[in-house]
């Protein structure tokens, strides 16, 4: 088959869960005799069109700024589409695997699912709901409305989760939702060696307000006042940093919380986790979260929040972390018995990330792709 996933930004060149995604099924699909092609914004000098590792990469416009003012751009998102159409109108796939953020790419694509007759799938990593108000006011509604017409494009709808799958059918979808989630590497994460400098407590992800890095920060002073000589590791950038970095300072913490960026390979990454004891994501909204299971697989209990529009309840059970409700005292107490328990944990936390093998998962896009192409 000949496969292309349609997103505005590219792995390695931007690093998220859904960049990631796309970077490990393409990997494995081309490994598996596909043609592979990923879709998106040129990060790169040179010619538009490059081969890595087997996949074929289309830079079809210039990168443009994904934020401004903590929120992400429509004219970059506008701008991204409007390249799709003459893209498209020149190459020819046998299935095309689109993202439904940031949605304006889902109309060309659709455009040219219809009149080339070939299929498509729109692959679902959250669905916002009434969250649009919370995130642009009034003019949410408007974000509302394309989010509700998006879900009607296809009958093909991929979700990474059973979170998303179910606020899928609040939207009014009564067709069948696919379960694919997202996946890691077990075998290459064992294989990591543990990373040089240790931490107690670790968050990996985007600085976002949704995530609730402050709320962590205020957490971890309450069990300083216990604890003096606690260390928690902050790793990630995005918006919210300037405001995370200034709370940190305010409250005298500079000594004991470390702010570091994303880093630079994937593997310092989980050698990193792997030197710490606990990870905590206190987000409200998480589509899956795939850092969360990464953690798990490098046997870190995860603590959590316990709030229906984030997805890494799923992963959580009684054996492999905790959930706590959306305040600094409740996720200091959670933070306190995670790491009383955490080494009894870590069997637990490791076994449960088995299912999610990225090779098992290819298995199950592979053959819903081709049985939408046999169609």
């Amino acid at each position: 088959m000949k496969i292309a996933f349609v997103y505005d930004v590219i792995y390695p060149y931007v690093k998220g869960g859904v960049e990631k995604r796309i970077h490990e099924l393409a990997l494995r699909l081309s490994a598996r005799g596909h043609d592979v092609h990923i879709i998106g914004m040129k990060y790169w000098e040179g010619p538009d069109l490059i081969r890595k590792d087997g996949v074929t990469l289309h830079g079809i416009c210039p990168a443009q700024p994904l934020y401004a003012d903590g929120r992400r751009t429509i004219g970059e998102a506008i701008n991204f589409s409007a390249h799709i159409i003459p893209f498209l109108r020149r190459e020819e796939f046998d299935i095309i695997d689109c993202q439904q953020f940031p949605y304006f790419p889902c109309f060309p694509v659709k455009f040219s699912s219809v009149m080339k007759k070939k299929p498509f799938v729109i692959t679902w990593h959250e669905v916002w709901g009434d969250y649009w108000y919370e995130y642009l006011g009034w003019k949410g509604v408007f974000g509302k409305i394309t989010e509700r017409m998006v879900a009607g494009f296809t009958q093909n709808r991929v979700s990474v989760s059973g979170t998303t799958a179910k606020k899928l059918h609040c939207l009014g979808v009564r067709d069948e939702v696919h379960i694919i989630p997202n996946g890691i590497d077990p075998g290459h994460i064992r294989s990591i060696p543990t990373g040089t400098k240790s931490s107690d407590l670790i968050f990996v992800g985007r600085l976002i307000k949704e995530k609730h890095v402050d709320v962590l920060v205020r957490a971890f002073l309450l069990l300083l006042k216990e604890s003096p000589d606690r260390t928690l590791l902050i790793l990630g950038d995005g918006p919210e940093r300037k405001a995370i970095t200034s709370l940190v300072k305010d409250l005298a913490l500079e000594e004991r919380v470390l702010l570091q960026p994303f880093l630079d390979s994937h593997d310092e990454v989980i050698g990193t986790m792997k030197a710490s004891h606990v990870c905590v994501i206190p987000s409200t909204r998480e589509g899956f979260g795939i850092a969360a299971l990464e953690a798990l697989a490098c046997g870190l209990p995860v603590i959590t929040v316990d709030h229906p529009d984030n997805a890494i309840r799923e992963l959580i059970t009684e054996e492999t972390g905790f959930l706590a409700s959306l305040s600094a005292d409740d996720l200091a107490d959670k933070i306190r018995v995670a790491l009383c328990r955490y080494p009894e944990m870590v069997p637990a936390c490791k076994a449960s990330t088995e299912t999610y093998d990225w090779d098992r998962i290819v298995d199950r896009a592979e053959t819903y792709y081709q049985v939408l192409t046999a169609r």
